[in-house]
C-alpha cells in the first residue's frame, strides 16, 4: 500500500494545527513542539507540517510505502526516470527512522520516497528540504540561507 506525502513548512504551528485539524475533521496523530502529522485513511495521505524549513510552503511531496521490498520497487521506477537520485539508507528525521529515496522532478520539485521503521524522540536533522536536496544531487547551494551554508541545518 502506497501512501501520498506532503510536507508543509509553517511559520505558527498552532494556527495551522487548528486550520488542518478543521479541514481533515481530525486531529494530528503526532504532534511536537515543532512538528506534527495526520495519516489520513480517506484520502490515503501523510500530511505534515513543520516549523523547519527554509522558507513557507510546500516544502516536498512524497510517497510513503509499508515495507522495503516497495521502496525498491520505487526506487528502480526513479531510476527509470533519469534524474540524480539522493539515497538515504538509514536517517532519522521527522521524528521517525527512515529509509528513503529523493528525486526532483522537471520542474524542481522534491520527491521523497521513504519507509519508515519507527518513531524515534527527536525531530532529527538527517533529511532533507527540497533545496537541501537539490545541493546534495546538483551542488546548488544559491537557495540555501547562509547559515544554512555553513551549518548544513535543513530538515524536512
Amino acid at each position: 500500500m502506497k501512501r501520498f506525502h506532503v510536507n508543509v513548512v509553517v511559520k505558527d504551528l498552532e494556527r495551522s494545527i487548528s486550520f488542518y485539524s478543521h479541514l481533515f475533521a481530525t486531529e494530528p496523530s503526532l504532534k511536537k513542539e515543532d512538528y506534527a502529522k495526520w495519516m489520513l485513511e480517506d484520502p490515503k495521505l501523510n500530511f505534515s507540517i513543520t516549523k523547519h524549513g527554509l522558507k513557507e510552503g510546500i516544502d516536498h511531496v512524497g510517497l510513503e510505502v509499508d515495507d522495503e521490498d516497495e521502496l525498491a520497487e520505487i526506487r528502480e521506477r526513479l531510476v527509470k526516470a533519469d534524474s540524480p537520485i539522493f539515497d538515504q539508507p538509514d536517517v532519522e528525521c521527522c521524528y521517525a527512522n527512515s529509509k528513503k529515496a529523493w528525486i526532483e522532478d522537471p520542474s524542481g520539485i522534491a520527491w521523497e520516497t521513504f519507509f519508515s521503521k519507527g518513531q524515534t524522540t527527536t525531530y532529527g536533522d538527517g533529511s532533507v528540504t527540497s533545496a537541501d536536496q537539490r545541493v546534495k544531487i546538483t551542488g546548488d547551494t544559491s537557495e540555501l540561507s547562509q547559515t544554512d551554508k555553513e551549518t548544513n541545518n535543513t530538515c524536512c
